[in-house]
């Protein structure tokens, strides 16, 4: 019984001890992940998980850790073990795992990891964006093939990403080691911090002989993604918070990345001062220019941020000082990651984001630059530019068409490699958009309507005038959203949108109601023209009149009302009012009856609203048959009918 006491002693002890180490191993773990340190945090994280330690909070460590390295495979496999543990996560480790599970391929997986995404948050532009946009695949597929893409030699067995043109030559960064000597390594991914390099490009667009760009440049912390003026003597960067061996932290101890600016001085750049509104609060990077370059545009999680980074842009001012950074706004920015922003001859904004449906990872996409200021349709520019991993730091020279980007997916020298493109056919996602405009009653096809285009600024675009087939057509592009309005003579105004999609058919058909004017139905309007007799056109046969009387009775305005409807909707309209009467009576009376019922005629329209400039009125009593029903020969009473008529003869319009 003692040795049983004894054994139960040693065991629970060591059970103690063992969860004692374990505590003690993951709050060394936790404070390495905390610190950015992911790489040291994964290696503590794997080596418990390889013992068959499963804990929620680790697997949601590790997920991260790679996710935010950039390693997302090995993320979906750690997201994996977390949704297997609980399902039940915050909202951004739906999207995430969603990410994630793209860049091993699983795209129908990652589709309803978007969809429970979308309906835990109904106001998240990236679940909105998949929601509007669940054919993402096929518009990219549209887009892709437009690219010829190979490796560059320059590639190290490191990191390599974020060129720059400087005439002939590319400039980049890279985490390359330099010599034999064991620099200091970047805690969050345990390589070596990245230095700017600059090589010579020949005429097929291929890469050689890098050197270090300028020792004043690079420091002992990151460099990368310059930009350079038009006349080479003047260099944006960016660079970690560091500045004339004063390396800056925030309150975390983290030293952040902030923009910088050199000057070309006899070979050498010079004047190193950091732009006024970087912040030890926040990171600043990436700039690129306006094509007149006195804006300048970059990344950053300042405040205002909509996501985890947004572009914006800062004027700059002839005097070398700086506007108030503005973010570009929520046609460009979502709640994920906006970056490395590049400005192309064409005046076009490309960018790499992760918060639009994609292929995976960050997708490079671009936009023009409108006159306004405003932006264009947002495009992915497709594969094999894109992929499942991440692609990114796009720029391009618009006479050549050939340009560079980045990307770490399989197959590179290193983590982040650089290749380059040659575009062979430029990015236009235009489609058709058709209608056809019908009446209510009668189904049939209106001829005439005017069909107008506006944007989603309400701003006119184009007309079209259906013909007898009733349909109308417009030139669009994929991805806006625009009202279409019709109006047509004798039928209400209507209008309706439509978000235009790069792969259904984009068809919006009209059914148009008459107008009913004091509760009279207008008759189907036939083509009206100068010469036209409205009464004809409007199936009035007669206006009618007490006998030996002119004034207008009941009877009368109900066929009048038709009349003025029409004059009220073609306010141009001028017309001949003509009355007529049959043979019966003296010539001589009928004529002056008729006269007097054609100025009544005139005194009611007027008496409506009518400008009496737009009316003439005349009486021709029988002196205008249209029969043999003369004096003197005998004819039926419907016969006689038809000689007494009134006629509303088009003069103008």
């Amino acid at each position: 019984m003692k040795m049983k006491k004894i054994l139960y002693t040693f065991f629970l002890s060591l059970f103690f001890l063992n969860a004692v180490a374990q505590k003690s191993i993951l709050a060394k773990a936790e404070k390495e992940y905390n610190n950015y340190a992911y790489a040291d945090a994964i290696e503590i994280y794997e080596k418990l998980a390889a013992k068959g330690y499963e804990d929620e909070k680790m697997f949601q460590r590790l997920g991260n850790a790679y996710y935010f390295n950039a390693e997302l495979p090995k993320a979906a496999a750690w997201y994996d073990k977390l949704f297997a543990l609980n399902a039940q996560q915050e909202l951004e480790y739906l999207y995430r795992y969603a990410q994630s599970l793209k860049s091993i391929g699983d795209y129908a997986k990652a589709d309803k990891m978007l969809e429970v995404f979308n309906k835990k948050t109904n106001t998240d532009s990236r679940g909105i964006l998949f929601e509007n946009n669940k054919n993402y695949l096929e518009q990219i597929k549209l887009n892709s093939g437009r690219f010829e893409i190979s490796s560059i030699n320059v590639n190290s067995e490191s990191s390599d990403f974020g060129s720059s043109f400087l005439n002939n030559n590319l400039v980049f960064s890279s985490a390359r080691k330099i010599g034999k000597a064991k620099g200091k390594t970047f805690k969050w991914t345990n390589k070596s911090f990245t230095n700017l390099y600059i090589a010579p490009i020949d005429a097929d667009g291929n890469v050689y002989n890098p050197v270090l760009l300028n020792k004043e440049i690079n420091s002992k912390f990151n460099e990368s993604t310059p930009v350079f003026t038009k006349d080479g003597k003047t260099m944006y960067f960016t660079r970690n918070n560091y500045l004339d061996g004063k390396r800056g932290k925030d309150d975390k101890n983290i030293t952040l990345l902030k923009l910088y600016k050199a000057n070309l001085v006899d070979g050498n750049w010079v004047n190193i001062t950091e732009l006024p509104f970087n912040s030890d609060r926040y990171s600043t990077a990436h700039p690129a220019l306006s094509l007149d370059e006195k804006r300048l545009y970059f990344a950053s999680d300042m405040p205002g941020t909509f996501g985890q980074s947004d572009l914006f842009s800062v004027l700059i001012n002839a005097d070398g000082s700086y506007g108030r950074p503005e973010n570009l706004g929520p046609s460009i920015n979502t709640e994920g990651r906006e970056t490395f922003p590049f400005i192309s001859a064409d005046n076009e904004l490309y960018f790499a984001t992760d918060g639009r449906p994609g292929l995976g990872g960050l997708d490079i996409v671009v936009s023009k630059i409108l006159e306004t200021g405003t932006f264009d349709q947002v495009q992915n520019i497709g594969e094999p530019v894109n992929t499942k991993f991440d692609d990114f730091a796009f720029i391009i020279d618009s006479n050549s068409r050939k340009g560079y980007f980045s990307s770490n997916k399989k197959g590179g020298a290193g983590s982040d490699d650089i290749y380059k493109f040659t575009e062979t056919r430029k990015l236009v996602c235009e489609r058709t958009l058709t209608g056809t405009v019908r009446d209510s009653r009668q189904g049939e096809k209106i001829e005439g309507a005017k069909v107008t285009l506006y944007d989603q600024n309400n701003k006119l675009l184009q007309e079209f005038i259906t013909g007898t087939d009733g349909v109308y057509s417009f030139k669009v592009n994929c991805g806006q959203k625009y009202s279409v309005r019709v109006e047509r003579k004798m039928y209400p105004v209507k209008e309706n949108t439509i978000l235009i999609s790069a792969v259904l058919d984009n068809k919006l058909d009209f059914t148009l109601e008459k107008v009913n004017i004091a509760g009279i139905e207008m008759p189907e309007l036939k083509t009206i023209k100068v010469g036209t007799d409205l009464a004809k056109t409007l199936n009035i046969s007669m206006i009618y009149f007490d006998l030996g009387k002119w004034n207008i009775t009941d009877a009368a305005e109900i066929e009048l009302k038709k009349i003025l409807a029409v004059m009220q909707e073609y306010p141009q309209m001028k017309i001949d009012i003509r009355s007529h009467t049959d043979s019966r009576s003296s010539a001589k009376s009928n004529l002056i009856l008729s006269d007097k019922r054609a100025k009544s005629i005139v005194s009611w329209l007027v008496k409506n609203g009518v400008d009496s400039t737009r009316l003439r009125g005349k009486g021709y009593g029988e002196s205008k048959l249209i029969n043999k029903c003369k004096d003197g020969v005998k004819c039926s009473e419907a016969e006689h009918l038809l000689n007494r008529r009134s006629e509303f003869v088009i003069l103008s319009m």
